[in-house]
This record gives structure tokens, C-alpha cells and sequence, in this order.
């Protein structure tokens, strides 16, 4: 009670200008509490708002040297000058977007410290081009999976839940998705037109929003079978789900490398996969004999990361389905069953590059589990999937060439974690600031959310009051701790701010600037003469550059 007696007051001083300009100074950038004898802060212990001394231990001890910063400056200013004053105009033969779900920025800088410090990199940060995009649905501030999907894959924004359509379609609208005139082609659709080997990897289910948006037109993204089309009374003879559009669409029939989790979605009911999990389709159909009786003895079906990794070296096409629904994450996965994002993206190019017989391929890469660990405000599972996913894309970059191959790297959205406080470099990530205790007397996560259920687990509630837990108590490295949340909801949303994109390789340097989502496979269809304005001579296979 007296803890919030004194909130209000200090608030109602605020608000009516009781606060004096260099006070309010202060409040909002503490400093350095002087040292009495040893290392004891004066008055003992650690203050509420002034910071106690942290000693700098440095990561190296140049560090404490002007010259060492000015050394590191100059480094990066020649590599910014030999990679910005060559311009690369080559055809991009083949073109991989990488698309971390949910990696927001804060997730990326909370990750380099899980690397093992703040000046840590990600592969995909040394790329020369940067840029931001920004996420916004055609009817939402603040987006969902699908309506990104479309707008990085397909080149039209579009309304919240519906996935390759336009904003003509309302979310759940089985008329208005059975339109031929609202249908939305990807990326994959044009680079098929040309001739080139396509495939989707993604750590979610094949079927779910992101990589949906390689191959499907829905109308509400939850429809990954017909059991949910038809429970939203839906016809999916009209309407087809997102499982029955892969393995029957145009586009979804056309593709070499078909990888994630989802096999429940391709089952009946009545059908148990080999974990015994029971299939979900009313229809009766198997979805995955059906893929194979398509397809010649060149393709395979992999459920395990064994049968992955000793495919054929003639493997012409493969679906890999990994687990009935969502693979598991990194931290939880059992390695000799299920194969790394990394070591599926090795497998898909090994044989997207032997079908394109010279033309070229588009791989598109999900590292999925990153918005799930948000969701939850499972933090280290998230940051533990964005370490994973950047594996996945130093492979790819180090196997191929920048002269022909286009990488970009990007998210569909953001989250709302963030990275706060006054915390001494090197300071575990995923503990408690090490330079500040809050009001109640307590300290706080470094990592924390603006909203979801990491609420419950971070208050007690005691006599109709509610407080904080004590963070010290808590073992915050256990993988399945949800960090604190300002707004209790049983899922944490997304965010709305813009997500960075990275891209190397030919016409990296159009992904620079602050741009709309929408604008990404305009360029990297630009880079690779797929769309209607392009860098090239002629059309067709050729694709002779200007």
C-alpha cells in the first residue's frame, strides 16, 4: 500500500510539473553510485534507480583503449567500401529467402549474447545490404503470418489470416477464395514459369501460415485440412485445405523439396503415422500415398533424419514430414530423429541444384519455432531457434556463390520482448539486470514482454494483493521458464515494428532503405528476371542479363 501511495504521488508530481528539469534528468538516466572502501557501493548496498559501479572486465583487455575502437573502425569502413563500391548486376541464377518467423530485432540482439557476447555476429548480419520492412497487414497495425506470407511471397498485402489471396477476400470467405481473380502466385509460381527447380523447408508444418504462402490461396489460415474447413462450414470441394493444395495445386505438385513437420494433415482419421499420432482428414484420403503415386521412382518420402540423410544422390523430388504437427524444437529434439534446419536446407539444395539442370532454383527457408518460443514468452527457446535458423543460413551463403546466388534474410513480423535495463556487458541474457533493482525492492529480468502468460508465472497473489515473484529464487535458464509479462493474455501477440532484412549476393542493394514487405519478391524477381520488370534481355529460360 505505501509502495503505491508513493507511485501516485510521484505521478501526480510528474504530471503537474512538481518535477524540476534536472531531476527529471536524473530519474531518466541514472548514473554511477560513487565507491566507498573495496567495492561497496556508499550507504551499502544497490540502489533502486543510481546504478551501483559495475567493474568493466573487458572481453579484451585493448578494449579499454581508444585505438582498439578506432582500429575496429576503420576495418569495417574498408569493408564497407569494397563491398558497397562494386555494385553486383548478375543475373541471380538461383534465389533462397530465409525467413525467421517473429525474429524481431530485440531477438537478434538478445541472440548475439547467447552467441557468447554483445559483439558477436549472426552469418546473416555480415551481409553488406540492410533495409526494414515494414509489416503492417492490408486491414491490421499489427500483422499475422499469413498476410506476411503473402506480401514477402506473393507481392500484395493482404487481410490478416488469409494467405495468397488479395484483400478482396475477407478472412473466412469460401466463396470469395474459390475466385481464380483473387488468387495471389508466388514467387515459387514465377520461378516455376522459368523453368527453375522450387522448394520450401520450414520447421513449422508444411501446411502452416508461412510456407502455405508458397503454394496455397486460403481464406482462413487455420484451414491446414479439410476438418477445419468444414468445422468453419466450409465446402472443401469449393475450397480446398492447405494439405489438399500442396499435393494437388499447380504449383504444390511442381516442388522438389517439400520439408517440415504436418503429417496428420495429409492423413485420415482412422490412420496413425509412425509416432502413432492419428491423421485428421474427413475426406478419407491419404495425401501422402497420393504424393508418391504421382511422382516417379526418383521420389521419396523421408520421415526420420536417417532416411533424410541417405537419400539417393538421384532423389529428384522428396517430402519430408518429420512429426505429426510442428517439429520439435531444437532444445527438446532428439537428434538421431530429427534432422536440424540446417542439414534439411543442405539436403534441398543438394538436389534443387541437380533438378535445375542450369537454371537455376528458389528455396524458400522458415526457421518457424522462433514465434512459437514468443508466443509462450519462452525466450530462451526462441533466441535457441534463432541460433539454430542462422546455421541454416551460414550454409547456404558458404555453398554457394555471391555471384550467382541472391540470399535474403528476413521476419514476417516482430514481437513485443525486449531487452532493457542497465545490465554490465557479458551479463547472462537470460537472468536478472545486474544493475538495478526495481521500486519493490527487486530485481527484473533483463528479458521481458510487453504482454502474455509469462504474467502468472512472474506475480504472487496474497491477500487480494498482487507482487512480484523474486527473481533470485527462480531458475531462469530452465528452458520451459516464461519471462515476465506486463499484460496477462494467454498468448503474447506480435508486434507491429518494422523487421530488418539482410540480403547478399546479386541486387543485394535493393534491400536497402525502409520499404514495404510487399516490395521483397518484386526485387528478388527483378534479380532473377521473374517478374514482368526485370534486369534481363529476353524471357524464358535464358534469362541472358542486360
Amino acid at each position: 500500500m505505501r509502495l503505491q501511495l508513493l507511485f501516485f504521488l510521484s505521478l501526480s508530481a510528474l504530471v503537474s510539473g512538481g518535477e524540476s528539469s534536472h531531476d527529471a534528468e536524473r530519474r531518466m538516466h541514472p548514473v554511477f553510485s560513487l565507491m566507498g572502501t573495496g567495492s561497496t557501493p556508499i550507504g551499502g548496498g544497490r540502489y533502486k534507480r543510481a546504478m551501483p559501479q559495475i567493474v568493466f572486465d573487458a572481453v579484451r583487455s585493448e578494449e579499454r583503449y581508444a585505438e582498439y575502437w578506432q582500429g575496429l573502425a576503420a576495418q569495417t569502413l574498408d569493408q564497407q567500401l569494397e563491398s558497397k563500391l562494386r555494385l553486383n548486376t548478375q543475373l541471380a541464377r538461383n534465389v533462397l529467402l530465409f525467413i525467421g518467423d517473429g525474429m524481431s530485432i530485440p531477438t537478434i540482439t538478445a541472440g548475439r549474447v547467447y552467441l557468447g557476447g554483445e559483439e558477436k555476429q549472426f552469418a546473416f548480419e555480415q551481409f553488406p545490404y540492410v533495409g526494414l520492412s515494414k509489416t503492417y497487414c492490408a486491414n491490421m497495425q499489427v500483422a499475422d503470418s499469413a498476410c506476411t506470407a503473402t506480401a514477402y511471397l506473393g507481392g500484395v498485402k493482404a487481410n490478416y489470416g488469409t494467405i495468397g489471396v488479395s484483400a478482396a477476400v475477407q478472412f473466412k470467405d469460401c466463396q470469395a477464395q474459390a475466385q481464380a481473380a483473387h488468387h495471389v502466385s508466388s514467387i515459387a509460381a514465377w520461378a516455376q514459369k522459368q523453368g527453375m527447380a522450387t522448394g520450401l523447408v520450414t520447421t513449422t508444418s508444411v501446411t502452416h501460415a508461412s510456407p502455405a504462402g508458397v503454394y496455397a490461396h486460403l481464406a482462413n489460415r487455420n484451414w491446414e485440412n479439410d476438418a477445419e474447413v468444414v468445422g468453419d462450414n466450409g465446402d472443401p470441394d469449393l475450397c480446398p485445405d492447405a494439405a489438399a493444395q500442396l499435393i494437388n495445386s499447380p504449383v504444390g505438385q511442381k516442388l522438389n523439396v517439400i520439408m517440415g513437420g504436418g503429417r496428420e494433415n495429409f492423413l485420415p482419421k482412422g490412420v496413425t503415422d509412425s509416432s502413432g499420432a492419428p491423421g485428421r482428414r474427413l475426406d478419407g484420403r491419404n495425401l501422402i500415398d497420393e504424393w508418391k503415386n504421382q511422382h516417379t521412382n526418383s521420389a521419396h518420402y523421408v520421415e526420420n533424419r536417417r532416411e533424410l540423410l541417405n537419400l539417393s544422390n538421384h532423389t529428384s523430388r522428396v517430402l519430408g514430414l518429420f512429426a505429426p504437427y510442428h517439429m520439435a524444437y531444437h532444445l527438446d529434439a532428439s537428434p538421431a530423429e530429427q534432422p536440424t534446419l540446417e542439414e534439411m536446407v543442405q539436403s534441398a539444395m543438394e538436389i534443387l541444384e541437380r533438378q535445375s539442370a542450369g537454371r537455376g532454383y528458389f528455396l524458400f527457408v522458415e526457421g518457424g519455432r522462433i514465434d512459437h518460443g514468443h508466443h509462450d514468452t519462452l525466450a530462451l527457446r526462441a533466441i535457441d531457434e534463432t541460433a539454430e535458423f542462422d546455421k541454416a543460413v551460414r550454409f547456404a551463403r558458404s555453398h554457394t556463390s555471391t555471384d550467382d546466388t541472391l540470399i535474403v534474410v528476413s521476419s514476417d513480423h516482430s514481437h513485443t520482448m525486449s531487452l532493457a535495463g542497465y545490465s554490465s556487458r557479458k551479463n547472462d541474457i537470460f537472468g536478472i539486470n545486474d544493475g538495478q533493482l526495481a521500486a519493490d525492492d527487486l530485481p527484473y529480468a533483463t528479458l521481458s514482454y510487453a504482454n502474455g502468460p509469462g504474467y502468472d508465472s512472474n506475480y504472487l497473489r496474497e491477500g487480494g494483493a498482487v507482487r512480484r515473484k523474486n527473481l533470485r529464487a527462480i531458475n531462469m535458464k530452465n528452458k520451459d521458464f516464461m519471462f515476465p509479462s506486463t499484460v496477462p493474455l494467454e498468448s503474447e501477440t506480435h508486434g507491429g515494428d518494422d523487421v530488418a532484412v539482410f540480403a547478399s549476393g546479386p541486387y543485394a542493394q535493393l534491400f536497402t532503405g525502409v520499404f514495404e514487405q510487399h516490395f521483397i519478391p518484386h526485387a528478388l524477381g527483378y534479380a532473377s528476371c521473374l517478374s514482368d520488370r526485370n534486369m534481363c534481355v529476353d524471357e524464358g529460360v535464358a534469362r541472358r542479363p542486360r
